[in-house]
């Protein structure tokens, strides 16, 4: 079997620049477009997955609860507590089998959740 590991999520959305100034200023991530290109490609500081902002067309729903995208963090307390800090609210802090998680939404409504299960179980 060939092995093809997910390297990129497209988010469909109706405000491509909300979604680039929160993803650049709650979770680093710098920005690279092409010229001409109408998709937004949004590219981790580190290793990760990348995102691409896909203008949603009018008829679109917003924030599908189907998929939540998780970002690794070691201290999921003290995240939360910068992140308000800048605006970015989480929900209550979840504990799970040694690990806990957190979670809001994008501008867009899409599901986001900061963990510390890879650090737990060494994923």
């Amino acid at each position: 079997m060939i092995s093809a590991p997910v390297t990129r999520l497209i988010l469909y959305t109706k405000d491509i620049e909300k979604m680039v100034r929160f993803y650049e200023a709650h979770f680093g991530y710098a920005v690279r477009q092409l010229e001409g290109d109408r998709i937004v490609e949004l590219v981790p500081v580190e290793d990760g997955l990348r995102l691409l902002l896909h203008p949603a067309s009018k008829a679109a729903r917003q924030g599908q609860a189907a998929v939540k995208i998780v970002f690794d963090v070691v201290d999921v307390a003290e995240f939360c507590r910068q992140a308000a800090q800048h605006g970015l609210k989480f929900g209550s802090i979840h504990k799970a089998d040694g690990y806990s998680f957190a979670n809001a939404k994008d501008p867009s409504g899409n599901s986001i959740s900061v963990s510390s299960r890879a650090f737990a179980h060494g994923i």
